[in-house]
């Protein structure tokens, strides 16, 4: 295969598996992952295009050579089980982690140490206990950060996490699945949960739905990617409903007004959960399915392949150059 990018899945109960070839080989890691380690984050570095964090229920691990080998951060036991993580594009030695029970929690000396921060996240919702799903720090404002939780919406800090506002206003759903900040001017904050997609223009201020009931072909929104290269273009994962057993990939070029279906190799076997997308290459996205099938797209979507083999569940995805 011409493509050269190494593909990381990080997997419930398996850990990390890793693709040095696009998909043609897999190597299940062990070491230094615990047996069994759920894995819910995957998160390229900002400056380091070969460096990638993982993070799940034993802790925070990175690599620094596209996924071959991996190192612990800190000890197994320092945060609750991490559900998202971010990296400040500005201070990398700056990451914020969101976990479960909800919490979030910051680090300044790149993952080594962590102070938990002063979010009023509900402590307990209609699915039990809260759980942040999505960590957003914006490029253009380092200072801005952005969470969400799943289920209590939509939390900002204007001050590096210091201080948090709740942004509720049009924000109805606050079951947030995921959620992205796009560099256009002004910049543009998106939201999906589990029966909508949010758009706010202010900051978090306020918000509007897109409408997807009506513009897509299944009503679950779960992940989204907005394309490294140009921020009017969304993608954006979807299915019948959590474990459903049909997904599908959307892609709009007008920022959600429109949406067109992409087409696959061969049906999804459940909800598209996520995309990944890397600066190195604005054509070049990974998606997968909850339960195990890949799909990688070298054209910005226009065709996809499926990855050989099909794995357990999976919960993040990242590519990486080599």
């Amino acid at each position: 295969m011409a493509a050269n990018y190494s593909i990381c899945l990080g997997t419930a109960g398996w850990g990390v598996w890793h693709s040095p070839n696009a998909g043609d080989g897999w190597l299940r890691h062990r070491a230094p992952f615990p047996l069994n380690s759920r894995i819910q984050a995957l998160v390229a570095h900002p400056t380091q295009p070969r460096s990638v964090f993982a993070a799940g229920d034993t802790g925070l691990f990175v690599s620094h050579d596209s996924g071959a080998h991996w190192a612990r951060l800190g000890n197994q036991g320092d945060l609750p089980t991490i559900w998202s993580l971010a990296v400040d594009p500005v201070d990398p030695d700056i990451l914020f982690a969101g976990t479960r029970p909800a919490g979030v929690y910051r680090s300044r000396d790149g993952g080594q140490s962590w102070e938990k921060l002063a979010v009023d996240i509900a402590a307990v919702c209609s699915i039990g206990t809260p759980f942040v799903t999505a960590i957003v720090v914006d490029p253009a404002n380092h200072r801005t950060v952005w969470v969400g939780v799943e289920i209590d919406g939509v939390f900002r800090s204007d001050d590096g996490g210091d201080t948090w506002t709740h942004l509720t206003d049009g924000l109805y759903d606050p079951d947030v699945h995921d959620m992205l900040v796009a560099p256009t001017q002004p910049p543009r904050l998106v939201v999906s949960t589990a029966g909508e997609m949010f758009l706010s223009d202010d900051r978090g201020d306020s918000w509007h739905p897109i409408g997807t009931k009506a513009k897509w072909p299944l009503p679950y929104a779960r992940g989204m990617a907005v394309r490294s290269d140009d921020p009017g273009v969304l993608f954006a994962g979807c299915g019948q409903h959590t474990t459903g057993e049909q997904g599908q990939i959307l892609r709009s070029n007008d920022f959600g007004q429109q949406w067109e279906v992409l087409p696959l190799p061969s049906p999804a076997n459940a909800t598209v959960w996520g995309l990944a997308t890397h600066p190195a290459d604005g054509n070049r996205i990974v998606a997968f399915t909850l339960f195990g099938a890949v799909f990688a797209t070298e054209d910005g979507g226009a065709s996809w392949r499926k990855i050989g083999r099909d794995f357990g569940e999976i919960r993040s995805a990242v590519w990486l150059p080599n």
